[in-house]
């Protein structure tokens, strides 16, 4: 009976491949039908796919709504999907008639490649050239799409019906400028999801796959999908490749000061001299701080010590229920407390301070603080990486910002704080073919085994936020651009506007930066009063900062006149190769070139220093 089932199994499985079962066995010298062992093998892969799925349903049977059940509620995205497509014009005939006669000129033209049809290019008799298809992708890079006519139609077809939809999208009237990019954002989203490339019989790598492997491919890849349904989060890396302060942020330092809100982390100094004016570091409470740490090679805060500089990080909490009424006030007089106790441990008046992103944004407010209440001159100099504080231009995440949405993000947060996987499901969703799609591909339909990528398994570790200051900094910053508006915005009952800031600093902006665009980062330059400094470097918002000189990646643009806009800086900018980090840290010592001994306290953890515990520190492990 038994044997029977698995046979069973194994015809039926077999028959969703047979189409393609004779190619691949003659090229392989095989007969023209599998063995019973083939049958068997099939057989197995098909029981073990049944298994694992009726195990899953039978364990989620007797839990309650998962915290994240209302993003992939089906009738939700049915309701959204029905919308979109009302909204394009496809049932108009004079559309459907174009796309039907383009169509047929694509066929004819890519059958005409392999020498069938109408279109051939020669005789049946000649050897036919490599196929030239019409349209290219590089998701469609490999010469499996075009090895067999099938397979060309299906992808070119599709390019040719995502092209002409997305261009649907863009010319769909009565819609505000908002509300048009906001639906193209959708459209491509959509079109992306129905690539032939994310579908099991109409990848021929997968397909080639599951023939090799009997469809053992399918059962690893079932399994990587249920353990990301479990824990509610697509995974990018091998998740046991990196263990914090073993292989990942392992720069020797120690926790000297924390509150429930962040810990402070000073660096062991590597040279016998210092510079006087030390550094703080706000990484985004968005993401985990080692993105700055991530191994000796890439570490920025590792190569600053070497720089002779004494390094100060924040580490920020991830939110639970204990943080529901933090606001920005708190992440504000926070980056101050840490500012006033390094002044107090090292008895130095100042501080040079870094901003990472969205820490960049209330690093801005921070200084205007200072200026309104008279301490502007505390902090020697700012330094802002891919930072916005006018978010007129901001970028794709504006798409996420309408009322449906913050109305879904009210509903999912959790005792008064967003999970993190929320906030990584947004972040994907930006980058789908390479975020989400990719790893679809790779580890659910090929089976694959992840990767060991210090980056991607930083991008997956995630950081919950408080739910009451997440909405604030989505509403008043994001869509109300509420921060460049003098005094609109108050701070511990202070307003805060950006003019007063005196403080030099140096803003530092990513070219192919889709999370803060380069346009949006060079508004901060309209904002501040003081001296400021811009430096436009090669690639996005990660890749564009980390980016040390023993990479000899990428390059940086500077433009030493007067350029009133970001065009303006790019017409009139110089190229230099490589990084630049060097250029930072000459315009550091320019403002302050004074060295210290490296001792006492500049050491941490050091006699009569009582240092709470190691670098990287607790806060940062816990989810």
């Amino acid at each position: 009976m038994v044997e029977d089932l698995v046979r069973q199994q194994g015809e039926a499985m077999q028959a969703l491949f047979a189409p393609f079962l004779p190619d691949v066995l003659s090229a392989g010298g095989g007969a023209s039908m599998p063995d019973p062992a083939d049958l068997q093998h099939w057989g197995m892969s098909a029981a073990k796919l049944q298994k694992m799925w009726l195990d899953f349903a039978a364990e989620q049977a007797g839990k309650g709504e998962p915290a994240l059940g209302k993003l992939g509620d089906p009738g939700q995205w049915a309701e959204k999907l029905g919308r979109w497509t009302q909204a394009l014009p496809l049932g108009q005939f004079e559309i459907q008639q174009k796309l039907w006669q383009d169509g047929l000129q694509l066929w004819t033209t890519v059958l005409g490649q392999y020498g069938i049809g109408d279109g051939a290019h020669a005789s049946a008799e000649s050897e036919q050239p490599a196929p030239q298809l019409p349209r290219k992708d590089r998701r469609f890079a490999d010469p499996k799409w075009r090895d067999q006519p099938l397979f060309a139609l299906i992808h070119q077809t599709y390019l040719l019906l995502a092209e002409r939809i997305n261009a649907m999208a863009d010319d769909v009237p009565g819609m505000s400028a908002e509300k048009k990019d906001q639906f193209k954002f959708m459209t491509k989203a959509i079109t992306d999801a129905l690539s032939p490339a994310n579908f099991p019989l109409t990848n021929p790598m997968v397909i080639e796959r599951t023939i090799e492997t009997r469809g053992e491919n399918l059962v690893s890849g079932a399994e990587h999908l249920l353990t990301d349904l479990r824990k509610g989060q697509l995974t990018h890396t091998d998740p046991d490749a990196f263990e914090l302060g073993r292989n990942i942020a392992v720069t020797p330092g120690k926790v000297i000061f924390e509150t429930p809100l962040y810990q402070l982390i000073q660096y062991t100094p590597t040279t016998d001299t210092v510079l006087e004016v030390p550094l703080v570091i706000f990484p985004p409470w968005i993401n985990r701080f080692y993105i700055l740490d991530l191994n000796p090679e890439k570490s920025f805060i590792r190569w600053a010590v070497e720089q002779g500089v004494t390094v100060f990080v924040v580490s920020w909490k991830s939110a639970d229920a204990s943080m529901a009424e933090v606001i920005w006030d708190d992440y504000i007089l926070a980056q101050i407390e840490a500012i006033d106790h390094v002044r107090a441990r090292l008895k130095v008046p100042a501080v040079h301070t870094i901003g990472y992103c969205v820490a960049g944004t209330t690093l801005a407010a921070t200084l205007a603080l200072l200026a309104r209440r008279g301490l502007g001159d505390t902090v020697a100099s700012a330094t802002f990486f891919t930072a916005q504080v006018d978010f007129e231009k901001a970028g794709e995440l504006k798409h996420f910002l309408d009322n449906a949405q913050m109305k879904l993000l009210d509903s999912i947060s959790k005792d008064g704080f967003i999970d993190g996987r929320v906030l990584a499901a947004t972040f994907n969703a930006l980058r789908g073919p390479d975020l989400i799609w990719n790893y679809v591909i790779n580890n659910y339909l090929l089976g694959q085994d992840y990767p060991a990528f210090d980056l991607l398994h930083w991008n997956g570790d995630i950081t919950n936020l408080p739910a009451k200051w997440h909405r604030a900094y989505l509403t008043e910053l994001y869509r109300d651009n509420r921060l460049v508006v003098p005094d609109a915005m108050v701070v511990d009952g202070t307003p805060i506007d950006l003019h007063r800031i005196h403080t030099p600093v140096y803003i530092q902006a990513g070219k192919e930066d889709h999370i803060a665009p380069a346009e949006s980062v060079w508004k901060l330059t309209s904002h501040v009063a003081g001296p400021w400094k811009f430096v436009l470097a090669g690639s996005g918002h990660i890749a564009g900062v980390v980016n040390p000189p023993s990479s000899g990646k990428y390059q940086y643009w500077l433009n030493h006149g007067d350029p009133q806009t970001l065009q303006d800086f790019i017409a009139g900018a110089h190229e230099t190769k490589g990084s630049w980090w060097p250029d930072w840290i000459k315009w550091i010592e320019a403002i302050d070139p004074a060295r210290v001994p490296a001792k006492n306290l500049r050491k941490p953890g050091g006699k009569g220093d009582r240092a709470i515990e190691d670098a990287p520190g607790r806060y940062v492990k816990t989810r």
